[in-house]
């Protein structure tokens, strides 16, 4: 019985170690950020892209008015 309470010691010991670790949370964060801003740019891109027309088409007016 003492080899299975040194194994919990061990096996407890490592996983507070391991969480308390912070060495590679920023690239893990960046990761998911990255994975979230690209899975919304997937599911919105066709209204992504005609907000754009839109924004550009108006831009385009406002500056055909001004030059004309």
């Amino acid at each position: 019985m003492k080899w299975l309470k040194r194994m919990k010691k061990f096996a407890f010991g490592g996983t507070a170690r391991f969480w308390k670790e912070e060495d590679g949370i920023g690239t893990l964060e960046i990761v998911l950020i990255a994975a979230v801003l690209i899975l919304v740019a997937i599911l919105f891109k066709d209204w992504i892209m005609q907000f754009l027309r839109d924004l550009m088409g108006t831009a385009e007016e406002k500056a055909g008015t001004i030059f004309e």
